[in-house]
Formats: C-alpha cells, structure tokens, sequence
C-alpha cells in the first residue's frame, strides 16, 4: 500500500521523498488530506537495436540521380 503524504509534508521532505520513489515505492501526494498525485519511479529505458528492419536499408544508384524538373518545381 502506498504510503501518503500531504503536500506541505512533501515540500519539506521532498529530496528523502525522491530516494525513497527511486528505491522503489510509490508516494501519494495528498492536499488537504485527498488525493491528489502519484509518485512513483520511471521505468528504466529498454536498449534499442540500431538500424533498420532487414533489407529496408539499401538504397539503389537512382536514388542519387536528380529529380525531374516537374517533381523539383513542386518543392519549391
């Protein structure tokens, strides 16, 4: 169960608040004993594969070759 603490509580102790968020447990914040935010820890990011999916990657040689002049007129 998460522990509450009303905002003024919060505000006081807000870096040893952090820590504990950080450890792992969830924090409500409370105004005028409701309710009112959750803390609670970020999820740590996932490691992405670099590149892009098999095959999608390559380009052919007309790739390099300039646009047509109609193409090239609609950019401008």
């Amino acid at each position: 169960m998460p522990t509450v603490v009303n905002v003024g509580q919060a505000k006081t102790h807000l870096s040893s608040l952090l820590e504990r968020v950080r450890a792992g447990e969830e924090i409500i914040l409370a105004k005028n004993g409701q309710p009112y935010a959750r803390l609670v820890p970020l999820e740590k990011p996932q490691k992405r594969k670099l590149g892009l999916m098999k095959g999608l990657g390559k380009v052919d040689k007309a790739f390099f070759e300039p646009l047509p002049e109609e193409d090239l007129k609609e950019w401008e």
